[in-house]
């Protein structure tokens, strides 16, 4: 695992964050050591830390996580792209050589996609404060115990009892590092029942009863996502009063052309829909509604609507929106639930997406153009 300062462009690690920690790779047998030296370079400069890990070593994991949690540290999950690799992979030598050069780099964050697996979330829980957003991974498995035989061949059953020695203590120091930092002991539980062999990828739920985030309502902002989907995303995980699970909740924006944009919002599909709405507004706007009925697929539900650019640029400039879920009870009265949801991010992901819109057919400079050629003729 790699250590490195990068600088982002302004509130990339959230409002008022424009730099932060990456720690990237797997745990070997000398990574406390190299934490314990990087977090003395940078004294009292406290900066949250993005995890992005397949795991590795487990007692290493536990001491990380107590250097961590000495320190009023913020703990995430994910991904950094450093801008000086320039075309170089992000893995190549070329790359990994900036990013253990102890320069500040500069570069861009992104929590999707980006997973904290095996010994990697025992790290992450030591911080002082630890979150997950939404499209991040948290994944948990048994430990493997590892050790070496001298001499001649040597009976299975004191290699098993030789093993088994080893994940009760490996249990121990868990259960008592744990407890140490806050972390409900049920997710050392949960991970004795998966495989080594086996990954188990932490669902909301557990993550919130373990304690390794507890908010209530997490999202991401605004992203713009430049693949051959061109569109601007975001995604929330919401537990609202009275409800025992998470619900996932994914908005993404895209063009029809440059004029007009299609806004796109899925969720799990209700147990009854009959009547259901969905609308959108600011604090003080009158509602616009999805259109009706959504396109569904197994369990889930896309409400969609198209807007004018003006339209929607003027509603996702306030620094939060309404997200209004309408159903009707079993005494046929309509019952709307409102989430409040930030517009972080949407500045700079609408500049990104308007840059790769293509323009109406028709345009004013396709007119122009027209014009131009029958002139000529």
């Amino acid at each position: 695992m790699i250590f490195y300062v990068v600088k982002g462009a302004p509130d990339s690690c959230g409002r008022g964050c424009d730099s932060w920690i990456e720690a990237e790779g797997k745990i070997d047998t000398g990574t406390a050591a190299r934490l314990k030296v990087f977090l003395g370079r940078l004294r009292d400069r406290n900066l949250p830390i993005y995890f992005a890990s397949p795991g590795g070593n487990l007692d290493q994991a536990v001491v990380m996580g107590g250097m961590l949690h000495a320190k009023p540290t913020i703990a995430r999950v994910g991904r950094t792209l450093v801008r000086e690799c320039g075309f170089e992979a992000q893995d190549s030598d070329v790359c990994v050589k900036f990013k253990q050069s102890g320069r500040e780099l500069h570069g861009a964050l992104f929590t999707r996609g980006a997973i904290c697996a095996s010994a990697c979330p025992y790290v992450f829980a030591g911080a002082a404060v630890h979150e997950v957003a939404p499209d991040a991974v948290l994944a948990v498995h048994s430990p493997k115990i590892f050790f070496t035989m001298h001499g001649g061949p040597v009976d299975p059953s004191v290699v098993a009892a030789a093993a088994e020695r080893g994940h009760e203590r490996a249990d121990r120091m868990v259960a008592t590092y744990l407890a140490k930092v806050g972390i409900d002991a049920g997710l050392l539980g949960l991970t004795k029942t998966v495989k080594f062999e086996d990954i188990h990828i932490l669902t909301r739920d557990e993550i919130a009863r373990f304690g390794l985030d507890r908010r209530e309502q997490v999202e991401t902002p605004w992203k713009f996502e430049g693949d051959k989907s061109s569109m601007m995303h975001k995604v929330a995980v919401v537990q609202r009063p009275g409800e025992k699970s998470f619900r996932l909740l994914q908005w993404r924006v895209a063009c029809v052309d440059a004029k007009r944009l299609e806004l796109d919002f899925q969720r799990p599909a209700l147990a009854n829909a009959n009547f259901a709405s969905v609308s959108i507004a600011g604090n003080d706007t009158k509602p616009t509604y999805f259109v009706y009925p959504p396109a569904t697929a197994p369990g889930i539900e896309q409400w969609g609507l198209r807007m004018p650019q003006p339209a929607l640029q003027s509603l996702l400039d306030r620094p939060e929106i309404e997200i209004i879920e309408t159903s009707i009870d079993a005494a046929g009265q309509r019952v709307p639930q409102t989430i409040k949801l930030s517009n972080d991010g949407w500045d700079g992901a609408l500049e990104s997406l308007l840059a790769v819109c293509r323009q109406p057919r028709d345009s004013a400079a396709a007119r122009a153009s027209r014009s131009g050629n029958a002139t000529a003729k």
